[in-house]
């Protein structure tokens, strides 16, 4: 399994359910990497999608919630259940987008990070945790420097060391 998101010069991922940051080419990577693959998202980032579900992807939701319905979607109440769920599929193409809750969540038994740095600071109330400073996790690929609506920003990818069965 792996995950991919976009994060502040702090490690900020969002503001009042809302990306921080809007980049056409965040986007477009985002989608390169995740399409014709399996997406797992926490139930508030499902919602917010502006379509949902993502078009041509599984989509895997993981919630507490009992009672959340969704026909298009799998739904998955454990991260136990979510790990019986994905062994159908291949672990390189399954992706962690979010939210913060999930991420921290399924961090340890991610194998790669997909990070798309931005190098500004924007107000968030979401965060992801500082892979710079973790132990088990090592930047494998420093993508070059990009500059889109006045940001600049680089997609990285991160490997895990010490990745949880």
């Amino acid at each position: 399994m792996n995950l991919i998101v976009a994060v502040s010069e702090n490690w900020g991922i969002g503001k009042d359910n809302n990306l921080l940051f809007y980049l056409p080419s965040d986007l477009a990577y985002f989608k390169e990497k995740t399409l014709n693959k399996v997406v797992v998202m926490g139930e508030k980032t499902y919602l917010s999608l502006p379509k949902r579900p993502l078009p041509k992807r599984t989509t895997i939701v993981i919630t507490l919630d009992k009672t959340f319905k969704d026909a298009n979607v799998t739904i998955v109440h454990s991260v136990e259940e979510l790990l019986q769920v994905i062994k159908s599929y291949n672990q390189e193409d399954v992706f962690v987008c979010g939210g913060g809750t999930i991420y921290k969540l399924l961090l340890p038994y991610c194998k790669l990070a997909y990070v798309t740095k931005v190098k500004a600071d924007k107000e968030a109330d979401t965060f992801f945790p500082n892979l710079d400073e973790m132990q088990n996790w090592a930047i494998s690929q420093r993508g070059s420097l990009k500059e889109e609506n006045g940001l600049k920003f680089s997609f990285d990818i991160y490997e895990n060391t010490k990745i949880k069965e």
